[in-house]
């Protein structure tokens, strides 16, 4: 544990001072960092906070960076079982490996204790830079990799500084094509199926929703949320829906939500379109195959990840001459018979 015990070294952030921070001996925080099973949860997670405050990363892995002989890129998503992420996991790897890298892939689960967990994980495995879908609005991690000579660009996700690289969808947008399709197509009473408002994405898909009723000036948008953005999160609001007065349509947040509301709504006799309505988000390939093929927004997922890996290899490899782009793409929307009455 020698590479982890010293503090301060080259200006680092040590387990000293990260024990000073937290109250706790240097022997809890080693224990944290490496049999956090022997640590009462309390004392855990105020040394984590700790860590996450001071930006520690281990002094080894930290040299190794300086010695600027990684080449490996960290990838941080939100769910790996999503299609969407696979696509854009695919153009960012795709990109890395003609440029000669390796991606280390791993998950936030929407967690943000754990996005916090895996970039420290990142950071410890001497990385060269980071690609992340941020569970909510924390720049300070990114600044913190920076700090530490790691690169990093926000993906699916746009920029909350100017100095960040960010590559992203106007969701907005998207949220207002969605809504405006169902108009266009005779709904009065369209309920909106989310995950958490934590995620920009639902926020800002809410946030089109609303401007397209309000523009028209008809119609209404309720909002029902689940847990996540899941299948089975969507039966679970189908299931709710069924409970109460149906909604002439659903917009749902994305596609697998609007898969699972549709397993419900056919399971129990409701025809689509013509009792309901059904709109998705993200357009991934599966989007098409069920006994409905559902109209959803596009994204242009695999782009999204191909120019996110540009733009952090473009900073890794020349941090003092990059130039930090926020670029955003406009979402398509894709009709197909779940909206066809």
């Amino acid at each position: 544990m020698t590479s982890d015990s010293s503090g301060g070294r080259d200006g680092a952030v040590g387990i000293r001072e990260v024990a000073a921070e937290a109250g706790v001996s240097p022997g809890t925080v080693s224990n944290v960092l490496n049999r956090p099973d022997r640590v009462a949860a309390a004392t855990r997670e105020r040394v984590l906070q700790a860590i996450e405050t001071l930006g520690f990363v281990r002094n080894g892995s930290a040299s190794r960076l300086r010695a600027g002989r990684g080449r490996l890129v960290g990838l941080m998503v939100h769910d790996l079982a999503n299609p969407f992420f696979a696509g854009l996991a695919s153009g960012v790897e795709d990109l890395m490996s003609e440029r000669g890298h390796g991606v280390i892939l791993c998950s936030s689960a929407t967690s943000s204790e754990r996005e916090a967990r895996n970039l420290r994980m990142l950071a410890e495995q001497g990385v060269r830079g980071v690609l992340v879908t941020p569970v909510d609005d924390r720049p300070e991690r990114l600044a913190v990799l920076r700090e530490r000579g790691i690169a990093a660009v926000m993906l699916d996700h746009a920029a909350t500084r100017p100095h960040q690289c960010a590559v992203s969808v106007d969701d907005v947008t998207g949220g207002r094509l969605a809504v405006d399709h169902l108009l266009e197509r005779g709904a009065a009473d369209i309920a909106y199926v989310s995950g958490p408002v934590s995620l920009r994405q639902c926020a800002d898909r809410l946030t089109g929703a609303r401007a397209a009723v309000e523009a028209a000036g008809r119609g209404t948008v309720s909002h029902l949320v689940v847990d996540d953005l899941t299948a089975a999160s969507g039966e679970k609001a189908g299931e709710r829906l069924l409970a109460g007065d149906l909604p002439d349509a659903v917009f749902c947040a994305n596609d697998l939500l609007a898969m699972g509301v549709l397993r419900v709504l056919l399971r129990q006799g409701v025809r689509v379109p013509r009792q309901v309505l059904l709109m998705g988000y993200d357009d991934i390939e599966y989007a098409s195959a069920p006994a409905v093929p559902l109209s959803s927004v596009r994204q242009p997922t695999y782009r999204l990840g191909r120019i996110a890996a540009e733009l952090l290899l473009d900073e890794c490899d020349d941090p003092e001459g990059h130039a930090h782009q926020q670029i955003r793409f406009q979402p398509e929307l894709v009709a197909r018979e779940s909206t066809r009455p």
